[in-house]
């Protein structure tokens, strides 16, 4: 006799089956599969925005019998032909947003009804989200002085990088990655430590090396001249804006490289600005250890912070999953109230 278990071959019919056998009038569960232990949050944060008295959701990783995740995992090899109404899939987005189709798992993202997908790259770029950071220095460092402007500077940083953006893309599209890969681009526009009070060196350095980069490209492939216009075109038609650009590079490269350097050292000047009001406003030295030690206790590490985060809510990448997981709960909303009438005429 196998030890394989009944539950570890769930499919969405097996659950649509049970689902028929429960009370009328109770709340359909949906199992939502994720990539890793670092989505559950953001998926169930998600989820619950559209959970009501007849749908609710369950997040978990994609295999009860071992530890491998990740987006394959999720979509292809343990969920092959299992999704459905009452089993779905939740991703993120990486190039397979953009790719539209060019290959067998941006296929699956953009076309199979029980996939859901971040739009922005992966669940790092909303972490990411410029209007959401000055928050994040706030909950890090208990200090609410806006000393950093991150929603100009990020946009600065987009428009800069966006052109660059789009050879990356076109690179993916035609097979090119190995000239220009998603670690090349990163090379180009990790930016090291940037001085805050003149946050504007930093774009300039960056600008130098994208036209660089972009001349080197367009030497190496002169036949992407036609093509290039038309896929900068059809991504602004995807959402992706020269402004917004950081959205949807790699996500752990703009966290990595860009946006985590950046807060720590925004946060590093807020922390030291509160530790000389304390020094400066305590009227003797047992005072001002003590509301040193108070306050360091307090404050918290800004990487912690930024990927506990969830002021990207209003985020348009953000709306969008809404929008899609809300037309996908009105059908089964819908399903469910037939199936519930059913049950009532029977009886």
């Amino acid at each position: 006799m196998s030890g394989k278990r009944l539950t570890d071959s769930l499919n969405s019919a097996y659950l649509g089956a049970a689902q028929r056998m429960r009370p009328r009038g109770s709340r359909r569960r949906i199992v939502a599969y994720v990539e890793s232990f670092d989505d559950v949050l953001f998926w169930r944060g998600v989820l619950s925005h559209v959970e009501d008295k007849r749908v609710c959701f369950e997040v978990m990783l994609p295999s009860r019998t071992s530890l491998a995740k990740g987006k394959k995992v999720a979509i292809t090899n343990i969920l092959g032909g299992k999704l459905g109404d009452n089993m779905i899939a939740c991703v993120d987005a990486d190039y397979d947003y953009l790719m539209q189709g060019a290959g067998e798992s941006s296929r699956i993202v953009c076309s199979n009804p029980y996939v859901f997908h971040t739009y922005a790259y992966a669940i790092e770029n909303f972490q990411c989200y410029a209007p959401s950071l000055h928050g994040v220095c706030v909950m890090a460092t208990l200090n609410d002085r806006e000393a950093f402007d991150f929603e100009s500077f990020l946009r600065d940083f987009s428009v800069v990088i966006h052109p660059l953006f789009v050879w990356n893309i076109w690179c993916y599209r035609t097979g090119n990655f190995k000239t220009f890969s998603m670690a090349n681009f990163c090379s180009v526009f990790a930016l090291g430590d940037v001085n805050v009070l003149r946050p504007e060196r930093a774009i300039a350095v960056l600008r130098r090396r994208v036209n660089r980069t972009i001349s080197w490209l367009q030497r190496t492939f002169p036949q992407a001249r036609e093509q290039y216009t038309a896929l900068r075109e059809e991504l602004v038609r995807l959402g992706v804006r020269p402004e917004n650009t950081y959205m949807y590079i790699r996500g752990h490269d703009i966290f990595d490289a860009v946006v985590s350097p950046l807060v720590a050292q925004v946060c590093e000047v807020l922390r030291r600005e509160r530790e000389r009001e304390i020094r400066r406003l305590a009227v003797n030295d047992q005072q001002m250890q003590g509301e040193l030690a108070s306050y360091q206790h307090s404050i918290s590490p800004s990487d912690f912070m930024l990927r506990k985060q969830n002021g990207f809510t209003d985020a348009p990448e953000y709306r969008h999953i809404l929008e899609d997981v809300k037309a996908f709960v009105a059908r089964i909303e819908k399903d469910t109230a037939r199936e519930d009438n059913d049950k009532k005429e029977r009886k």
